[in-house]
């Protein structure tokens, strides 16, 4: 009789255990990811390894950092000793009973070993011709350039990925080597630029990914373009950090920055940013240079009146003077997708007595018959 009872109250128990391993595993994912994030994605920045892959591989080649490797050596991604290996070794059971592995003076130096491991060993070349954000190529490239011999490394590493959104730090390392970029050029100073290039040149002959390519191109014409013709390299009138408009917090972004990465750097979800911005669709990599609030913007300005200049959208005007782009056609009166005259008035405080003068005609008369 109270046998089915005895059963469900084991397999409630097992239940309980199981939910408390996965949380405390996740756990100790998120602190393991916490100590080392930035040092994943500076190794990215110095040498192209995607930093979500790096992560990846430290929290499960080190059992969350608990492996005696990671504690008595400093070994986070457990890399054997190898022919080329001068520094101090250690003796540890894997595929065979007391094999060598490398003993490191810090972590810092085990993530830096790891970086230059691949990049310099001709087996994992065909990495570095991946997309940077390509984890799904990587994991399975590590795996068939030899990396590791269990069969599932590939699916455990999508698994850490995925499970634990580490791709952001991937796509926040891009920002930062973007921001550098920019500050050097900033500067005036080709050879600070030079020096922030994505992928260390000098020891392997390894073509770099797609990403880098491109962002290597764009420094060395940036680089021409300031050495000869400064006065023609395109600047905005946008101070660099945050600043505001219209008391919201707002800074200009380049194109190619992700989205994801500044919802995370300023803490805020990547949903709220679309709303903020009024962004529509899924999109991550700005397309173009532009404004982007970090705050929700005001429904009405401190400014009475905007001009309307050549080449602005109602939404660029939104933007610029930081007003909420549905309050702001209904102040003037307009609806998506109207293009107001160059040199008309829109009014950002209060209302306008009418709909101002529109660039097509057609916009006017096609609401006034309704369609």
């Amino acid at each position: 009789m109270n046998k089915p009872k005895t059963f469900i109250a084991l397999l409630a128990s097992f239940c309980l255990v199981s939910v408390t391993f996965a949380q405390k595993e996740k756990e100790r994912i998120a602190y393991y990811v916490q100590q080392y994030k930035e040092l994943a994605m500076a190794e990215m920045i110095r040498t192209g390894v995607p930093a979500s892959i790096t992560l990846a591989q430290g929290v499960l080649e080190t059992g969350m950092g608990q492996s005696d490797l990671a504690l008595n050596a400093n070994n986070h991604f457990g890399i054997k000793c190898k022919a080329e290996w001068k520094g101090e070794t250690i003796y540890h059971d894997d595929d065979e009973k007391g094999e060598c592995f490398r003993k490191y003076p810090s972590v810092e130096d085990s993530y830096k070993d790891h970086s230059d491991f691949l990049r310099k060993r001709p087996n994992y070349a065909s990495l570095f011709l991946l997309d940077i954000t390509d984890y799904n190529g990587w994991a399975y490239g590590l795996k068939k350039a030899g990396y590791a011999t269990n069969p599932t490394y590939p699916q455990r590493l999508l698994r850490i990925i995925e499970e634990n959104n580490l791709h952001q730090y991937t796509l926040l390392a891009l920002q930062q080597k973007q921001g550098m970029i920019s500050d050097a050029l900033a500067t005036n100073n080709p050879v600070a630029a030079k020096e922030v290039k994505l992928i260390e040149h000098k020891p392997a002959p390894v073509k770099s990914n797609a990403v880098v390519e491109a962002i290597e191109a764009s420094v060395e014409e940036a680089i021409v373009k300031k050495a000869t013709t400064p006065e023609e390299v395109k600047t905005t009138n946008y101070p660099s950090g945050i600043f505001t408009i219209n008391d919201t917090k707002v800074f200009f972004a380049g194109a190619g920055t992700s989205l994801l990465a500044i919802a995370n750097n300023h803490k805020i979800s990547y949903s709220k940013l679309l709303e903020f911005n009024e962004l529509t669709g899924k999109r991550d990599i700005l397309e173009n240079d532009q404004l982007i609030f970090v705050e929700k913007k005001p429904k009405k300005c401190f400014k009475e009146v905007h001009i309307v200049a050549a080449d602005e959208t109602l939404e660029d005007i939104a933007q610029k003077e930081g007003i909420q782009l549905a309050s702001m056609l209904e102040l003037n009166h307009l609806q998506k997708g109207m293009k107001p005259a160059i040199g008309e008035k829109l009014f950002l405080k209060a209302k306008a007595v009418s709909l101002p003068k529109l660039a097509d005609t057609s916009s006017r008369e096609n609401i006034r018959s309704g369609r």
